[in-house]
């Protein structure tokens, strides 16, 4: 099995979240960085740890960076029903909970010109107050469906290259996410 994600900036991790972390008007920034699939997977089952119903997380990225893979790990975390695989061709996807936690809606959003009117027009099935809204490609999209939102960037390298590593940029905007320990995500 692979180490879990390391820090960005291994130094960093020895603080405490008001140094470890960048602190901005928008919340609580943090970076680490992801050397495989697998490692992806997990920051997004350790990311569920921290999400409830009502949160919405946006993910960006290159194609190929891993939004897909993160999600599913999402869901893991989450329990929720069902394969989580692209919604590319029917934009959204609802994950029932398996238990008692919230649902997931995973949307992508790149096929999508506008942003809260074509959401509503989705006509899910589940309220999205209730649920953890996951939208791939929504940045400047979606920012309109609540003030809190988690942004989450996923950099990798382009071109002819098989390289793995990809650079996560996790930043929290809003009341929601001021005080969240992000940190927690490089254990």
């Amino acid at each position: 099995m692979e180490a879990p994600a390391a820090p960005h900036n291994p130094a960093e991790s020895s603080h405490p979240p008001e140094e470890g972390a960048e602190r901005s008007v928008a919340g609580v920034s943090t970076k680490i960085t992801v050397n495989s699939p697998e490692q992806m997977g997990e920051l997004g089952r350790r990311l569920a740890k921290l999400l409830r119903a009502g949160d919405l997380v946006m993910l960006t990225g290159e194609l190929g960076a891993g939004k897909t893979t993160m999600t599913r790990g999402l869901g893991e975390g989450l329990g929720v029903r069902g394969a989580v695989t692209s919604p590319t061709f029917v934009i959204a996807r609802v994950h029932p909970s398996l238990g008692d936690g919230p649902p997931l809606v995973h949307v992508d959003a790149y096929r999508l010109g506008g942003g809260l009117d074509e959401m509503e027009d989705l006509d899910l099935d589940v309220s999205l107050s209730d649920s953890v809204v996951v939208v791939e490609w929504g940045e400047g999209k979606v920012e309109e469906l609540t003030d809190e939102r988690l942004h989450v960037l996923i950099h990798r390298a382009v071109g002819d290259t098989t390289d793995e590593v990809r650079h996560v940029t996790l930043t929290g905007v809003g009341e929601r996410w001021a005080a969240a320990d992000l940190d927690v995500l490089s254990a």
